[in-house]
């Protein structure tokens, strides 16, 4: 009963419960738990695309195109079609797995820096197409989105979102935890440390990318939905080059194939920005230099790096 409970996939979702209940209580205002709202949206979708990168070893600079799915899917279908923004959100989760699946079937087949341009191109593709379009999307100057209403009830606040938001993060990690233990997550750490030895030992190697590929596009499309919701409005900027770039770092920085990790690097690049704000012009400079020490000192990311530490002390 014990070693169930202490199992990977039961332990980290409780871990992230237990932080949200007690940094509920600890946080002063409304502006802190905006923030920290804001972090579990950047750390669902680290998480999916942690387990794209970080457990099946497949890099992906494009995946903010997702997230961009996702976010002006809660815009544009209650504005176009009345749809309510959470069956919006539903539909905008389906069309990035679509896409995904459409998409990765071709882009998949390829590997290391030629994938990487790959996703990189589709990308800037949805990006071009969210910021060119704009008798729909509102072009560069982005869209207002619906607020939120469950039965007559309108959602608003921060501390319904720090909830809501810290709800979405448990429960994709705990769908995560259960992958990663599961036959597929095996298969996905052995196609990331040899796909020749992972295709010998009888597994679909492309069914498998495929499935996490098309499973990191949801994680994504639901964190973009969620992150429209908070703010009530919705740029392109979510959906660029850089905001990938962006989701990549956190995984190396946190650690990759750690769930942990996801969040731990959503925390870093969330929240420094808002403590750097008082260097005014150095605040970028600060923060990569804090960045390049992190990762100097702890190679394989922070929390894998910390765990490392801790053994070899208790060794």
């Amino acid at each position: 009963m014990l070693k169930a409970v202490l199992a990977p996939r039961v332990a980290v979702p409780l871990v992230l419960a237990v932080l949200v209940v007690g940094l509920s209580f600890a946080l002063p205002s409304n502006f802190y738990l905006r923030v920290a709202a804001l972090v579990w949206i950047s750390a669902l979708a680290v998480i999916g695309l942690n387990l794209l990168m970080g457990y099946a070893g497949q890099v992906s600079l494009g995946h903010a195109g997702f997230f961009g799915i996702g976010a002006y899917a809660v815009a544009v279908l209650p504005a176009q079609f009345s749809l309510h923004p959470l069956i919006a959100a539903l539909a905008g989760a389906v069309v990035a797995g679509l896409v995904a699946f459409l998409v990765g079937r071709p882009i998949l087949r390829l590997k290391g820096h030629y994938l990487a341009v790959a996703t990189l191109g589709f990308g800037m593709l949805i990006a071009m197409t969210i910021s060119n379009e704009a008798w729909l999307t509102g072009g560069p100057d982005g869209m207002p989105v619906e607020r939120l209403t469950l039965f007559g009830w309108r959602v608003r606040g921060a501390d319904t979102w720090y909830w809501i938001t810290g709800g979405l993060l448990v429960i994709g990690a705990w769908i995560a935890g259960n992958l990663v233990a599961s036959p597929t997550g095996r298969a996905l750490r052995a196609l990331h440390d040899s796909e020749v030895a992972a295709r010998v030992a009888g597994i679909d190697v492309a069914r498998a990318k495929l499935t996490v590929f098309v499973i990191s596009a949801v994680y994504a499309a639901v964190a973009g939905a969620a992150l429209a919701l908070v703010n009530g409005f919705v740029t392109p900027d979510k959906a660029n080059f850089m905001h990938s770039i962006e989701l990549v770092t956190m995984v190396v920085l946190g650690g990759m194939g750690s769930i942990l990790g996801s969040v731990a690097g959503a925390a870093i690049l969330v929240v420094l920005p808002q403590v750097l704000t008082s260097f005014h012009d150095y605040e970028h400079m600060v923060l990569g230099l804090i960045m390049m020490v992190i990762m100097i000192v702890l190679r394989s990311g922070i929390v894998p790096g910390l765990a490392s530490l801790f053994r070899g002390r208790r060794k």
